[in-house]
């Protein structure tokens, strides 16, 4: 039976421990951009899933249509969102793929 590096383990847990922490601070600083209604409604979305901005065209606010700017919000802060999530996810596969199991120990170096 094989004898488990305890130490190793440590340091390779340190390791991507390191690397998740580098991954939150530069996806915080990453933005996308999410719309709705052809632009008429935009929001502006970081890697740590929060709303930053939200641009509403003034000819919709003009329309006086409560329910259609409503429903163009929603629209456009979901559109964001998942493009954060998609950002966010492309951020962590460049960090390899299967790096969390180097935490467990396998495929370590």
């Amino acid at each position: 039976m094989a004898e488990l590096d305890f130490a190793g383990l440590m340091r390779q847990a340190q390791a991507v421990g390191e690397k998740l922490k580098e991954l939150k601070e530069r996806v915080a600083q990453k933005t996308v951009e999410g719309s709705a209604g052809g632009g008429l409604v935009k929001v502006t979305v970081d890697g740590t899933l929060h709303v930053r901005a939200v641009e509403i065209d003034r000819m919709l606010l003009e329309s006086n249509d409560r329910a259609m700017l409503q429903d163009l919000v929603a629209a456009a802060i979901n559109d964001g969102l998942e493009r954060a999530q998609k950002l966010v996810a492309e951020e962590i596969g460049s960090l390899g793929p299967l790096e969390a199991l180097r935490l467990a120990g396998f495929g370590g170096k």
